[in-house]
């Protein structure tokens, strides 16, 4: 796929000009402060884990009690183990099978530490996801919630020299998976085709004016910044989705005078090396939150 200039936000759809614009403070706690005692520790080892502040806010703030929220790309399961622990119900579907007994041992997890809500989730191709779940979820979810994958590899784990006992810095738990059918192994264009066809199918799980909200980031491949926003906005609007709100969901934390950032140890090193050859990079301090409803509005 051809790389190409982003498209200004307000040329994607007219309505994205006058989009409202809020600021989530998701990132005061460290994402491992934030799954400690919540999840399993065998959780941590996904390499694209969705924060769980991200996932609470967007729950709390676009449902209600007793609603049902769907995440498509559940993972480990940290939109479904938000939702319960809200007193909503929740179903994920989760293409590899690793991650999905992951997500069943979070839901266990969760009933035990008393959450009330109810979840499941599914080993399955999400792109036929209105074929996994059963007739009765169609038209009833208020809130689909998930986060696209932006690769096949990414800066998972570190095991230093201390630890290994080898020269160099190693990488672990870096990879979804080996399997070529996972989309995060196709190209980008082959990705967000197949993004599309997820939230076609998720469209028809949403009540009629039901949420949409997915998380993303800009990522650089082959020192290119690619903006994956723009590309799950337009996927969300070819599945018929119409934009409401674009948020920011921060990943650092505000302190009284100043943000601490919450980076990884290679966005670090990537991030201090870029410097070094003059470019002017910085470390990542949020996530968009894209908003979008299931119907035209009038």
């Amino acid at each position: 796929m051809t790389i190409q200039p982003a498209l200004p936000f307000s040329e994607l759809d007219p309505l994205t000009a006058d989009l409202p614009l809020s600021v989530w403070v998701t990132g005061q706690q460290d994402s491992r402060t934030q799954r400690r005692g919540r999840y399993i520790p065998a959780s941590m080892a996904h390499p694209g884990k969705m924060l769980p502040a991200i996932a609470r806010h967007a729950i709390e703030h676009y449902t209600k009690p007793d609603d049902l929220v769907i995440d498509p790309m559940c993972g480990i399961g940290t939109t479904l183990v938000e939702a319960i622990h809200l007193g909503r119900d929740a179903i994920g579907v989760e293409y590899e099978q690793r991650w999905a007994n992951l997500a069943l041992a979070n839901i266990d997890h969760a009933a035990d530490q008393g959450a009330t809500g109810g979840a499941t989730a599914i080993r399955g191709d999400a792109r036929h996801i209105d074929e996994l779940v059963s007739k009765d979820v169609l038209g009833r979810a208020s809130l689909v919630l998930t986060s696209p994958p932006y690769g096949d590899s990414l800066h998972g784990q570190v095991r230093t020299t201390r630890d290994s006992g080898r020269p160099n810095v190693e990488k672990y738990d870096n990879h979804y998976s080996r399997d070529p059918g996972n989309l995060a192994h196709r190209s980008l264009e082959e990705l967000m085709e197949g993004f599309t066809e997820i939230l076609t199918g998720c469209r028809k799980l949403l009540k009629p004016g039901g949420f949409l909200a997915m998380t993303v980031r800009p990522i650089r491949r082959c020192g290119v910044l690619v903006d994956i926003p723009t590309l799950a906005l337009a996927a969300a609007a070819d599945a018929g989705f119409t934009p409401w709100e674009r948020c920011v969901a921060l990943l650092v934390r505000i302190g009284e005078n100043a943000l601490t950032a919450r980076a990884s140890f290679f966005q670090q090193v990537n991030t201090a090396n870029a410097r070094k050859n003059g470019q002017p990079l910085h470390l990542p301090a949020h996530e968009d939150a894209l908003i979008l409803r299931s119907m035209p509005l009038a």
